[in-house]
This record gives structure tokens, C-alpha cells and sequence, in this order.
């Protein structure tokens, strides 16, 4: 059974009712839901650029469809997206247009690139114009809104995921996949991100196009909205699929919850990081040199295998010789850990109880009304004491 949790001041009342009507239809957590209504709201056209198009953005644009961009954090290669792209793509009803990050950026947070040359090379993905990017998602969805790739500059929604592993409670600061989300939030286009709660031993490749499945009647229902002019402007959407999408329990709206796995840092042998370094200077030679599948390939397992690598230096104070610095070598992962609050209005929570878990993000958090007046007080107090 499909059920709703519908929380004030979250989701307008438009996006709710449409969510209903195309859940109400749906069969088994699938289905793309019914796209009979509001057809005559597909007429607009993106917003154009003053940027000349590039010659595959050309002529194949059908201006009476809306302009979906989407991207992720794990890349283009990954299924996630690969499974969206083609449950977006398969009714024609929109035009997909594909940037995303080469390699696996999954946990890159909002960083972008400056001061760096960015390569974007076109890819092959069924149904969509489609890019591979060497940055960011942040990087990814600011190059498209900005004119200078493609022949528009502001699509009607950016959908980022899926990604493989959720993102819920504190995880949205580290996440790529939400990043990529927020940055179109920035620039004031209705933006969603895709998770699925991915499990070791457990989760398959396939349960991605599980989770297009399930999350494409959101999706459908968010873009009649923000045609209509009734989908929130001051958040995006966090979409959070359980593990096993074809046996969720329903859409649940929920709150932000504080839970986030336990950083642990090891250290790594500098005769490995070494080897390592080594790895990847030559794969990134080859991309360079060749540009061909096999070798863009190697560049991208290469630099996987040095993520979250962080190079401490305890001594090295500039002017001093060699001889008197110390260099360490030290790798992050993440520790799953039980979450103490228990408050089934939370995302984590009712993740795991089978939920899709739908979270509004603001752009601005909002400061609770105590904390605030608190906070005021201290300051109007530190003011005085400092005069």
C-alpha cells in the first residue's frame, strides 16, 4: 500500500495531489504514471542562451518538450544514471540532456574546479545528448546553466543520482549527488537528488532500474508543477530509495535527521602510496595521449583507487630543507553506525523501514526560533563586554 505523509509548509498542495493521482495508478512500485494530464503545459520553451550551440546540441532540440539536465556523483559509467536516462527518455515525453563526471566524485561535496582546465568529451547514453565532465557535479550543473555547452541555459528541473548509497542526515554535506542538486537551487532551477540505499552483499546492479522505476511518477508529478508555476522555489527534493525499491512501502515525507556513518582514518604505507601515485600518474598520461575508451577507462579505476587519499605534512614549515620533513599518508573511510533517534519522521529511519523517504532541502536551514533569540542575546552581551 502507497502512503503519503503530508507535513506543512514542506510540499505545496498541487505537488501532493499530483503525486497521489499518478501513485494511485501505479502497480507493484513501478510504472511511469499518467502523462495524459496538463499536456497542453509542455509547450514551453527553455530559456535560451547568448552562447553559440555546439554542433551535437544543434538541430535535435524539440522545443515543445521540456529540457530535463541530469547528473550524479558516481559517475557517467554508473547504472544509477544509466537507468534513469533511459527511464526519462522512453515515452519521448522530454528532452534529456546528460553532464556528468567522468569518474567517481561521489563524495566531493560542493567543491567545484578553479583555476583548472575542465575537459568535457561527448559520450554515448540511448536517448539523451550526453557529456562526461573531468570536475565535479557542482562543476557539472553550474557548466550547463552557464551558456557556454549547450544552446540553453536554464532546463525546467535537474534531477542528480541515482547515487549508490544514501544520503541522508549529515552524509547531504559530503554528498556529490546532493551538491549537484543545490547548485541548481542556487541558480533558481527546481532541482531533485536520487539515492538508493545500497547494501553490500545484498544490493545488484538492476535495482537501480527498480528505483527509476519508483521515483519517475515524483519525478513526472514535480515537472507539471513547476510548469503550472506551484513546485517549491526555495528547496530541492532528496529522494532516498530503500534497498529493495520493487517492495517499498510508499512516498513518506520526512525530516532531516543528524545521523552520519563514523569517519575513521588509517594509515597507509608510504611504499603504497608511492606504488599507487606511480598507477595513476601513468593512467592519467594515457587518457591524455590516447582519449580512447580503453584508456579514459584506466585513468578513471586509477584515480579511484587514490580517492580520498590525504597527504599530511606534520613538519614542513616553508624554508626548511627535506631532511626536516616528516610526510605521512593517511585514507578516510566510513564506519556504519547505529542511529540513537529512533523518530520515525526522520530520513534515515524510515529509509530503512522500507520508505521512500522524501526530504525538502532549503537552501537557507532555517534556525530554530530559540537558538536564534539565544544566539542574539550572547552577541548583544559579547558587543557590551567588548566596549
Amino acid at each position: 500500500m502507497t502512503s503519503i505523509k503530508n507535513r506543512a509548509n514542506m510540499l505545496p498542495p498541487g505537488l501532493v495531489s499530483n503525486l497521489q493521482d499518478v501513485l494511485s495508478n501505479r502497480k507493484g512500485g513501478g510504472g511511469g504514471g499518467d502523462q495524459s494530464d496538463d499536456k497542453s503545459n509542455t509547450d514551453k520553451t527553455a530559456e535560451p542562451s547568448t552562447s553559440d550551440a555546439p554542433a551535437e546540441d544543434g538541430n535535435d532540440i524539440d522545443n515543445s518538450k521540456p529540457i530535463i539536465l541530469v547528473t550524479n556523483g558516481d559517475g557517467i559509467e554508473s547504472p544509477g544514471l544509466v537507468y534513469l536516462v533511459e527511464a526519462l527518455a522512453r515515452d519521448g515525453l522530454y528532452n534529456v540532456h546528460v553532464l556528468a563526471p567522468e569518474s567517481d566524485k561521489s563524495r566531493s561535496g560542493h567543491s567545484m574546479t578553479l583555476r583548472e582546465t575542465v575537459a568535457v568529451t561527448s559520450a554515448e547514453l540511448n536517448g539523451a545528448i550526453a557529456y562526461e565532465v573531468s570536475g565535479t557535479p557542482a562543476d557539472c550543473v553550474s557548466l550547463a546553466l552557464s551558456g557556454a555547452l549547450f544552446s540553453w541555459s536554464k532546463p525546467l528541473l535537474v534531477i542528480s543520482g541515482i547515487n549508490k548509497g544514501s544520503s541522508c542526515g549529515h552524509h547531504t554535506f559530503y554528498s556529490g549527488v546532493v551538491a549537484g542538486a543545490r547548485e541548481a537551487l542556487v541558480s533558481g532551477v527546481p532541482s531533485v537528488s536520487i539515492s538508493l540505499n545500497w547494501k553490500k552483499d545484498e544490493s545488484q546492479d538492476n535495482d537501480f532500474k527498480d528505483a527509476a522505476a519508483v521515483c519517475l511518477p515524483l519525478i513526472n508529478a514535480a515537472i507539471r508543477d513547476i510548469e503550472k508555476g506551484v513546485f517549491p522555489k526555495n528547496c530541492s527534493l532528496n529522494i532516498e530509495i530503500p534497498t529493495s525499491p520493487s517492495t517499498n512501502k510508499g512516498f513518506k515525507l520526512v525530516r532531516p535527521s543528524t545521523w552520519r556513518a563514523s569517519p575513521c582514518w588509517q594509515a597507509v604505507s608510504a611504499n603504497r602510496q608511492h606504488f599507487m601515485s606511480n598507477q595513476q600518474s601513468l593512467g592519467l598520461q594515457l587518457a591524455q595521449l590516447g582519449r580512447d575508451a580503453s584508456a579514459a577507462g584506466a585513468a578513471r579505476r586509477l584515480s579511484t583507487q587514490k580517492k580520498n587519499l590525504v597527504e599530511i605534512e606534520s613538519v614542513g614549515v616553508s624554508g626548511k630543507s627535506d631532511a626536516n620533513r616528516v610526510k605521512k599518508y593517511f585514507r578516510l573511510e566510513f564506519l556504519e553506525k547505529e542511529m540513537e533517534d529512533k523518530d520515525d519522521d526522520l530520513d534515515f529511519v524510515a529509509l530503512e523501514n522500507g520508505f521512500v523517504a522524501v526530504t525538502p532541502l532549503p537552501l537557507h536551514p532555517s534556525v530554530e526560533s530559540d537558538t536564534h533569540a539565544a544566539a542574539l542575546d550572547w552577541i548583544s552581551s559579547a558587543l557590551k563586554d567588548d566596549q
